[in-house]
């Protein structure tokens, strides 16, 4: 019997190519180890050739080959799904498989309970379903109980004939198959990927470390955001509002999108923390949770959270300085947001795209033609919103306020501008209003940034100056805040913004303030206060105020620099702010005046100091953490010594200028055109010699090194994930 058992296992046929070869798309010779197996192992470990190397370390596995269609009696994706998430025991083929195990009929009629209290408002959701098939809800509801009805005759064919008469039913069709699937040497013995069977552990709420990289996010990311909560299993049973529903009757896909949801926060806390290597394995997790919801229509109950998982990792990537899957997980988030049933929750969700738009928008310095072209790969959201008549504040803003047709608007395909849609829509949540008035402020001072610098360098004169398109002056938002400038002028946004979180915090009886939008409304209130020249150094009591108060803030929690959005950006203007305040004030009262004891100056002086050299502490060392592209300005630290007489007490000439213009005039706010021009020029070649001597230190490290492959191979399985939903949207 041992040696028919022997004979079974070297009959069994290999891929001709190894399971690496095969993710890379790349020609394998076949041998053992291959050449490019053996070629990676030696220029790893350094060495010239792999003579008396065990065969084990080289990770060249060739796996058996698939056998094409279904395997009767197998339960398919689902079960390997329903391991990875704790549900061990559940093994009913939800996906359009066979039946895995037996079930009773009592579970049957609960699911189909469950498809019917689904279909009861509104139609199951997909991507892959044109206009016909959303405005036809029976017939969506119908090929759901179809399947229910095929799974109980498959059933009671099994009692009487076996595995013969479960053949001759025919499987239902609705399956897609993964181009991609997950490679032996990323999966641990029951098939479920390595990232998702190594971190499950952290999803669970008992658990110290996932309890502590929740903690990082949510005093970070989710302090400026305020999203709902992932529903635990049981909260999400009592969302169903099905009689009876269980944690262990979820379906794979909903359980899936459940862990894609909790992945994606404990992602993003491992990245605020900097646990680089931890954050890239969940953020492959989330890839390889979404991968399975997508398997089936994405139903209603977990759209939200299947649109928030692409949204945030749209923020990791853009943490990581992946721009162009940023923009791509962007409009994948948009194509769910366009078919969300609660507003709120839509609304919430887009008004941290619009403040994530903002960041953007100050990145690219309002220049779409800069932007990566992702038409090709991730079409534009489709535009077969129901029509509605318009209200009166649509028609006077000329914008939609509905979440659809804000999510499917062409002219926010890259980024949210225009009038704030969301502020103006009196039904959204107060603090998703006030963010969006928040997003549209900045880019109002972007267009003025760009403006303004247009204007230097045609007073300046000078012919090797960059050359400011008048798109990126005369924009979207800057057309509707000319035509509403009372309303939508960048003061007044603020107010409004702060006056709606006022409202808000009196009508929650909570502790708790969100200290994220606290801090910007207090940045934009101290950026767009005119001072007052008969004030020390032009700066008003106001004004000084609000500085303190951001930079206090950011020291108190150092974690708000991680906010997804131009909140570092802020934060780093504010510090240069203090900078010219301090100029200011020693140029005042000189060298002897900073140190009079129990003058009130002297003293404000001292607290405007130290102040500045800590948050500058906390900017230094946040910015090393960026990629180069991502880093706003180098500030230069103060004088070790008091400065000659006329010299400034800090030098903000050496400062090396961020590459956004809106930023860049915090810093050249008291230089002549000609010398802010040839700043603004010179700062351009010092980012390029920062980069390259980066790239020479990250050449060097190891640890560089292995997070560098680490990224390629879970670039790998993005790039499935973004084809699969590309794919998806075109159908």
């Amino acid at each position: 019997m041992a040696d028919d058992d022997d004979e079974k296992k070297d009959s069994v046929a290999l891929c001709a190519s190894c399971d690496r070869c095969r993710a890379r798309k790349t020609k394998c010779d076949g041998s053992r180890p291959c050449g490019n197996c053996a070629s990676k192992y030696m220029k790893k470990h350094k060495l010239t050739s792999i003579e008396g190397v065990d065969m084990a370390e080289f990770e060249c596995v060739y796996s058996p080959a698939k056998r094409r269609g279904p395997v009767p009696g197998r339960s398919g994706t689902t079960r390997k799904a329903n391991e990875a998430f704790g549900r061990p025991g559940m093994e009913v083929e939800w996906q359009g498989g066979g039946m895995g195990g037996a079930q009773s009929m009592e579970e049957l009629q609960l699911r189909q309970m469950m498809l019917q209290n689904m279909g009861a408002g509104a139609q199951s959701l997909s991507l892959d379903q044109g206009p016909s098939f959303l405005d036809s809800q029976q017939a969506a509801i119908q090929q759901q109980l179809n399947l229910i009805q095929q799974l109980q005759v498959q059933q009671n064919l099994s009692e009487r004939g076996g595995a013969a008469a479960a053949a001759e039913v025919e499987q239902p069709a609705r399956r897609m198959k993964l181009d991609q699937q997950p490679k032996p040497n990323t999966t641990d013995a029951n098939g479920v990927p390595r990232t998702i069977a190594a971190h499950t552990h952290l999803l669970e709420l008992s658990d110290p470390d996932g309890s502590r990289l929740r903690a990082y996010y949510r005093l970070s990311v989710d302090e400026l955001f305020g999203f709902p909560p992932t529903p635990t299993d049981e909260e999400y049973c009592m969302r169903l509002n099905i009689p009876g529903m269980t944690p262990r009757m979820i379906p794979g896909t909903h359980l899936a999108a459940l862990s894609a949801a909790r992945f994606a926060e404990v992602a993003l806390g491992a990245i605020v923390h900097n646990e680089v290597a931890l954050g890239m394995e969940l953020c492959n997790a989330v890839v390889h949770c979404l991968r399975e919801s997508v398997q089936e229509p994405v139903q209603p109950p977990y759209m939200f959270e299947v649109a928030r998982s692409y949204f945030l990792l749209g923020v990791f990537r853009a943490f990581r300085g992946d721009m162009v899957r940023y923009f791509k997980y962007r409009r994948v988030c948009l194509t769910y947001i366009s078919k969300l049933e609660n507003d709120a929750n839509a609304a919430t969700l887009l008004a941290a795209v619009s403040f994530l738009d903002a960041w953007a928008y100050m990145i690219y310095n309002a220049d779409e033609k800069r932007l990566p072209n992702i038409d090709g790969s991730i079409p534009q959201v489709d535009r077969s919103a129901p029509a509605v008549g318009a209200t009166a504040t649509e028609l006077e803003y000329n914008v939609k306020t509905n979440p659809c047709h804000i999510a499917s608007d062409p002219k926010n395909k890259n980024w949210i501008q225009g009038a704030p849609p969301v502020y103006l829509n009196n039904e959204a949540p107060l603090p998703a209003r006030s963010l969006d008035a928040l997003a549209c402020a900045v880019r109002t001072c972007c267009d003025q940034a760009n403006g303004r610098f247009a204007a230097i360098s045609k007073e300046a004169n000078t012919n090797d100056a960059e050359e400011i398109p008048q798109e990126t002056i005369i924009t979207p938002t800057t057309t509707a805040v000319l035509a509403h400038e009372s309303e939508l002028c960048s003061r007044n946004m603020v107010l409004s913004a702060f006056t709606l979180l006022q409202q808000y915090e009196a009508a929650t009886p909570s502790s708790h303030k969100n200290q994220g939008i606290h801090l910007v409304i207090s940045a934009m209130d101290a950026f767009l206060d005119n001072g007052d020249e008969d004030e020390t150094g032009g700066f008003t009591d106001s004004q000084i105020q609000s500085l303190l108060s951001v930079c206090n803030t950011t020291i108190e929690n150092p974690f708000l620099l991680h906010h997804g959005g131009p909140t570092y950006h802020m934060v780093s203007n504010a510090a240069v702010m203090l900078c010219h305040l301090l100029n200011g004030m020693y140029a005042m009262k000189g060298p002897d005046g900073i140190r009079q004891q129990g003058d009130m100056e002297a003293a404000m002086f001292e607290e405007v100091l130290d102040t500045f050299i800590a948050v500058r502490k906390l900017l230094v060392i946040h910015r090393r953490k960026l990629p180069v592209k991502l880093r706003c300005h180098g500030i230069p630290r103060p004088s070790l010594g008091l400065p000659e007489e006329g010299k400034p007490f800090i030098d903000l000439g050496e400062t090396l200028l961020c590459a956004c213009r809106g930023c860049q005039g915090f810093v050249l706010m008291a230089c002549s055109p000609c010398v802010a021009a040839e700043r603004a020029r010179n700062a351009t070649v010092k980012r390029q010699v920062e980069a390259a001597r980066e790239a020479e230190v990250e050449a060097a490290d190891d640890m560089d090194k292995e997070l560098d492959d680490l990224s390629n191979d879970f670039n790998l399985d993005d790039d499935a994930l973004l084809g699969m939903l590309s794919q998806l949207i075109s159908t």
